[in-house]
């Protein structure tokens, strides 16, 4: 592996990116195809936290969070620190002093295929996290890595720049060439929720809005009285 660092990679646009993450993820995730969701293991350490922001990606070795350190200096306002290790790891490779200087130079928050640990101090400093485990497990400073390389989480790839949407249903990624057809589907999508949502209020039923019951019964799936049915009957 070619340890490097990258520095100055092009980014989505940051105005976009927070576009995108006042979505969420459920709604950009269903826009998109259902693609590009981290998985229900990534979680957050505190909840109501809602980013969206574009990715420094660092690859550490599990259990050393050197990179990290280096990746700190790479960062701009409006990025999203993602962490993946070179093979798994739930070991507490982030906290609260790496918090307070992410927020120094205006990072949004981190996504770690990995532990985190102080949630006390994130939740209490309002700095959002997401990760794999929350562990108090500590690291070491030893072993090179990469920084703004392509890393995976959760089977997706994330390359630097790409937008990161987090929220209290866990994380996604969106491809930086694909940002404009997610704000146009996103958008899409919270016009057609919210016609659904005032129909739903006005009593009608998902069963008609959905257009379900002629695949109910395409399923097999018959409506049968109460006596009938504890009778046995066919």
């Amino acid at each position: 592996m070619r340890t490097v660092v990258v520095t100055d990679p092009p980014r989505a646009d940051i105005r976009d990116a927070e576009r995108l993450g006042e979505y969420g993820v459920a709604t950009v995730h269903e826009a998109l195809g259902r693609v590009g969701y981290l998985g229900p293991q990534i979680r957050p350490a505190w909840a109501g936290a809602r980013v969206g922001g574009t990715a420094v990606t660092v690859l550490c070795w599990p259990g050393d969070n050197l990179m990290i350190h280096v990746a700190v200096e790479q960062c701009r306002p409006g990025d999203v620190l993602v962490v993946a290790t070179a093979s798994p790891s739930s070991d507490g490779l982030f906290g609260e002093l790496f918090a307070t200087a992410l927020a120094r130079r205006g990072v949004r928050g981190v996504v770690l295929g990995t532990g985190v640990r102080d949630v006390a101090q994130l939740r209490e400093m309002g700095f959002p996290a997401w990760s794999r485990a929350v562990s108090a497990q500590g690291t070491v400073k030893a072993t090179p890595g990469c920084v703004n390389v392509p890393v995976v989480l959760g089977g997706q790839t994330i390359h630097p720049g790409d937008v990161v949407v987090a929220d209290d249903d866990g994380a996604l990624v969106v491809p930086r060439s694909d940002v404009p057809r997610a704000l146009t589907a996103a958008r899409a999508r919270v016009d057609k929720e919210d016609a659904t949502r005032a129909a739903f209020r006005g009593g009608e039923l998902g069963l008609d809005r959905y257009g379900l019951r002629a695949k109910l019964a395409d399923l097999g799936i018959e409506y049968v009285p109460y006596d009938e049915y504890g009778r046995g009957e066919p």
